[in-house]
């Protein structure tokens, strides 16, 4: 947690421990979180500007089509039910409760409310983060036709459902490995959360219910918000730690 083995990383917590003696730890992390909250939201509004210009070239874009056709010709009867299914895990009403229940796990085991304040500040800056995308691009979901039903209406860039299940299994995972010590135990952790996002983005795709793009983008800014999330809790605990070492 307080080992940082970068030269970045390093810089990182000269400065932060800079700004921490100026206005305390707290609220230089806190700092730290709002100025890279902002930089990723200002990544997802700018990402309209990148989806122009890739959607211009023989570039990811240019597969939006073909993979959605492809996903069509794999459909099956059981198959949509399935995915439906499991795509509903990523939903508004049923992501909210899987999100509560596993906090209230790591709260109970840590015997700390931390898993509690990371899991409310990752989700608010990942709903903040899919409405700021919807709301700047304003992108057109596939047709209708394409699409299994139940049909969602609102704007198709980034996939809200993808952005949410990285962020709020990443954070999961960070602080299940936190509290696992072997390396099997860590790996299968890492492999579960990723396999559950990626199977998530790949389910609105099959579904016809967003584009590849629209996926691809929510797990890179997914992964960008979890990075900031995990370098802020660390270096808490490392400017933490500095203070008790201090004479």
């Amino acid at each position: 947690m307080t080992r940082w083995n970068t030269p970045a990383g390093r810089f990182l917590v000269r400065l932060a421990a800079r700004v921490a003696a100026w206005i305390g730890p707290r609220w230089a992390v806190l700092l730290i979180l709002v100025v890279g909250g902002t930089v990723v939201t200002v990544m997802t509004a700018a990402s309209a500007e990148i989806y122009d210009a890739v959607s211009e070239s023989e570039d990811i874009a240019s597969l939006d089509r073909p993979v959605l056709q492809a996903a069509i010709d794999l459909r099956t009867q059981w198959l949509n039910g399935a995915v439906t299914a499991f795509t509903d895990l990523g939903g508004k009403v049923i992501m909210p409760v899987l999100a509560a229940i596993a906090t209230g796990i790591l709260v109970y085991l840590r015997r700390s409310v931390a898993p509690l304040i990371l899991m409310l500040v990752a989700t608010a800056g990942s709903l903040v983060m899919t409405n700021v995308g919807k709301d700047s691009i304003g992108r057109m979901r596939p047709p209708l036709e394409a699409a299994v039903p139940p049909f969602s209406s609102s704007p198709s860039f980034p996939s809200g459902h993808t952005l949410n299940a990285t962020v709020i299994a990443g954070v999961v995972a960070y602080i299940l490995m936190l509290h696992l010590d072997s390396k099997w135990s860590r790996t299968v952790t890492i492999v579960v959360a990723a396999v559950f996002a990626a199977a998530m983005g790949l389910s609105r795709v099959y579904l016809g219910h967003h584009w590849l793009t629209d996926v691809v983008v929510a797990w890179t800014i997914g992964l960008a918000w979890l990075a900031v999330l995990i370098t802020a809790h660390r270096l808490l605990f490392t400017l933490r730690n500095r203070r008790k070492k201090a004479p």
